[in-house]
């Protein structure tokens, strides 16, 4: 199985208990990773309150992270989640911007992921000589194999890994929350069924049989978008 579906896997198996992240503070945020700040701007009005529109479109506006800080994490979260076939990478996802703004959304990240970026940098030049956006792909790999298995990293490593465990959550809430990666998973969303009736054998057997009324109004394809008057029904 490759890494992709394994990281498929994780997201279906965690949806009885919500996101791989434990729910955002603004439910519009998640379903929004793949788009641009931009495009969030426009178009954060549903499912809003007066307040939450405010303080959202304020949010979209600013960044937490440095210029230094994105880059940093546009390099971890494609290894994190690479393109694949059809399928883009995390970034091109939209996901770095989904993790700029939970950082905002949510102050509680600020201080781990801050911290985890100043680790990644601090450990790659001891190893490397260069921060870790600006070593070779082979060299971040090295450090990401460190901590990224948790039961298998030495204890030095213990920062790094909760760090790596913090952002491989974000990336893969906003990856799979995000419109790319929705398709990816093949979520329809609550798409409606065409619905015919009961089946006539079923009605037969039963010896039952629809009304005139009902037939035009609940099965009638043909008016299946008219609103249903149930004033003439009693219970």
């Amino acid at each position: 199985m490759d890494r992709r579906k394994t990281l498929k896997l994780m997201v279906a198996g965690s949806a009885a208990t919500g996101l791989v992240l434990t729910g955002c503070e603004s439910p519009k945020t998640s379903s929004d990773a793949g788009q641009s700040k931009v495009d969030l701007e426009n178009d954060l009005g549903y499912g809003r309150t007066d307040e939450e529109l405010v303080r959202d479109k304020a949010l979209v506006k600013e960044s937490f992270f440095s210029d230094h800080d994105l880059a940093t994490i546009t390099v971890l979260a494609d290894i994190i989640l690479p393109a694949d076939g059809d399928h883009p990478s995390a970034s091109n996802a939209g996901v770095v911007e989904f993790i700029d703004f939970m950082a905002l959304d949510r102050p509680t990240f600020q201080v781990p992921l801050s911290g985890g970026l100043r680790w990644l940098d601090h450990e790659s030049s001891v190893r490397f000589n260069k921060v870790f956006k600006d070593a070779s792909a082979d060299q971040q790999i090295a450090i990401v194999d460190d901590i990224a298995y948790p039961e298998d990293a030495k204890p030095e490593m213990s920062q790094g890994v909760k760090f790596f465990s913090t952002m491989r959550d974000l990336v893969l809430t906003g990856y799979f929350t995000s419109k790319p990666g929705l398709e990816d998973l093949g979520f329809m969303g609550n798409v409606p069924n065409v619905w015919d009736g009961v089946p006539q054998e079923v009605l037969d057997k039963h010896n039952l049989a629809y009304d005139e009324k009902t037939l035009k109004e609940c099965v009638d394809q043909s008016t299946r978008n008219e609103i249903m008057d149930w004033s003439d029904y009693k219970l």
